[in-house]
């Protein structure tokens, strides 16, 4: 089984098929995002809370008892031993506490290969490679016989290069899609 590099802690990395089947819940999902906002331990009754709340379109003050208590129920059979057996939390007395394996999961929340930037960031560092460009035309660091409308076509190309190349990814990170699995791929 294809697992994720090991951390120099001893962790034992979450496997990526365990990955895929935590991650297909949209109430752990919900979990881990409130968890991570709240930057510490968490409550589970408020994690229950906030989850309800996300589920059901509401304000955390209007969630009813009854939505409160169907979401701590399920987190507290299911979904929170599920998570702490991956070792992405830990559950002790009603307080959960994310563990460094937690971080394993952000990149399969951004969809990009494990070896690779996410696009935002790559698409941030474009951008300032682009106006870093554009300064230096502007106080004439470029010989002058250079007309400055080829620069903005060269920034175009650069976008629309980066941008057809990230379709691609995104179309061969799909399952399905080629002879091999993505995690094959890489």
């Amino acid at each position: 089984m294809a697992q994720l590099e090991q951390r120099d802690s001893g962790e034992r990395p979450v496997p990526r098929d365990e990955v895929h089947g935590l991650l297909s819940s949209h109430r752990r999902r919900y979990a881990l995002h409130a968890i991570k906002q709240a930057d510490g331990p968490t409550e589970l009754s408020n994690l229950a809370e906030q989850v309800a709340a996300w589920e059901n379109g509401k304000a955390v003050r209007e969630v009813t008892s009854t939505e409160r208590h169907r979401v701590y129920t399920s987190m507290q059979q299911t979904h929170l031993p599920a998570l702490e057996r991956a070792g992405v939390i830990t559950h002790d007395n009603g307080t959960i506490t994310l563990t460094e394996q937690a971080t394993d999961l952000d990149v399969y929340l951004d969809v990009v290969p494990g070896n690779s930037i996410p696009w935002a960031e790559y698409y941030l560092g474009l951008s300032a490679v682009a106006i870093s460009l554009v300064a230096a035309v502007w106080v004439g660091v470029f010989p002058a016989w250079i007309p400055q409308l080829v620069w903005a076509a060269i920034i175009s190309l650069l976008f629309m290069g980066s941008a057809a190349y990230h379709v691609y990814q995104n179309r061969r990170m799909r399952l399905g899609e080629t002879d091999k699995p993505p995690e094959l791929m890489e």
